[in-house]
């Protein structure tokens, strides 16, 4: 196989994607623009839309080769809202200024996607016997929304249709100041909750006449908050929970209210489970407001990826293309890894993430050429050519 395109960098693919106005959950042809650029490279490409309504979802899975082994790379082409007035170029412009693209999703994670794609083709470019194994891209277009019907979705059409890979790798930003500062190989947990107790409305002067739902729930949370959850572990961070919101409504003085609530996220480590820490919460309510509502979600579980060959491969690869040693780290927030880690070994590398979410998000050119490079070694790493020799 050979690439189809003029070689040309990943520039010009991340341009086209962040043009794009994919705000979660829109598309608006974004990975149409990357389908386009896969076929021509030889990838199957599946398009595979789930949700209903307001919830469908757009998603895309591609695949070049069949054998073994299987590397997957998984990224989303949505992304959060442009924000407040303020952008020195417009946000869906991919405009480049003095050597820097900028642009929603520059860097959260359109850049790494074009990267990713940019490391294939020069992969498939250069002459000599094809690689053994198998390269694809899993893609949703959910992974800055709920993720109801985004990748946890395409993985379970990928296990049906055979199509889980040895081990994938996540292009999330990973680096908090230069590239191969980080590789994620695990995320905490995260839990959400809601809390709502009901007691009977009075005047604040006969409280024998009402039941105020307020001291229950203060005392409720002064429980789960006193204690820490744990001190962390060797590979995890300690366990938090913070608690987000107390409302109440009640606008007169004088006046104990009718009903009180709260809601509280806990990220946690692998010393817990969300069904744990659920029966935490549960007994809780139990011994301070035992008629409150609890609506818990459990948006993900603890995991981590231990040493293998996928993790090993990424790092000399970081070592080969940079000189740096990039450390192991489970920090941070969730990521859609978490849904990816029941099937295979996965970890994450991408761009450096200072400017996500915010106004410019932005990324150097001299950054996203190295990335494809490092994703090139990982490549040829992992997928060495046929004849047995490393490029």
């Amino acid at each position: 196989m050979s690439a189809q395109r003029p070689l040309s960098g990943p520039l010009p693919l991340a341009q086209a994607l962040i043009r794009c106005a994919s705000v979660t959950p829109a598309d608006d042809g974004a990975q149409a623009v990357l389908a386009d650029v896969l076929r021509r490279l030889g990838f199957a490409v599946f398009f595979l839309p789930f949700g209903d309504g307001a919830e469908r979802t757009s998603n895309l899975f591609a695949r070049l080769g069949t054998g073994a082994p299987h590397l997957c790379f998984a990224g989303h082409t949505d992304v959060v809202p442009p924000g407040e007035a303020g952008w020195r170029v417009p946000p869906f412009g991919g405009a480049v200024v003095d050597g820097v693209l900028y642009g929603r999703g520059a860097c959260d994670m359109k850049g790494a996607i074009a990267a990713f794609v940019d490391a294939v083709e020069r992969r498939l470019a250069r002459p000599g016997p094809p690689s053994v194994g198998s390269i694809s891209l899993l893609v949703t277009g959910d992974e800055e929304g709920p993720a109801l019907h985004g990748t946890r979705r395409v993985l379970e059409w990928m296990a049906a249709n055979d199509h889980l890979p040895d081990f994938c790798l996540v292009g999330e930003p990973t680096n908090p100041h230069r590239l191969g500062d980080v590789i994620k190989t695990g995320r905490r947990g995260s839990l959400n909750a809601h809390l709502v107790v009901r007691g009977v409305q009075g005047h604040v002067a006969y409280p024998q006449h009402a039941d105020n739902p307020v001291h229950r729930l203060l005392s409720l949370l002064a429980e789960l908050t006193a204690t820490p959850l744990d001190e962390g572990t060797p590979f995890f961070e300690p366990s938090g929970l913070q608690v987000t919101s107390i409302d109440v409504g009640n606008p007169a003085g004088n006046v104990i209210p009718g009903r009180a609530e709260a809601r509280l996220n806990i990220r946690f480590n692998d010393r817990h489970t969300g069904e744990s820490l659920s029966g935490l919460l549960r007994a809780a309510c139990a011994r301070h407001a035992p008629d409150a509502e609890l609506d818990i979600r459990i948006a993900g579980e603890a995991f981590r990826t231990g040493p293998g060959p996928g993790v090993a491969a990424l790092q000399a690869a970081i070592r080969a293309r940079t000189g740096r040693e990039a450390s192991l780290d489970t920090g941070g927030g969730t990521s859609d890894a978490r849904f990816i880690a029941p099937f295979c070994a996965v970890a994450e590398f991408g761009l450096v993430g200072r400017s996500m979410h915010k106004i410019d998000e932005n990324v150097p050119v001299a950054d996203l050429d190295l990335l494809s490079e490092i994703y090139g070694d990982l490549l040829d790493r992992l997928l060495p050519q046929a004849d047995g020799a490393s490029p």
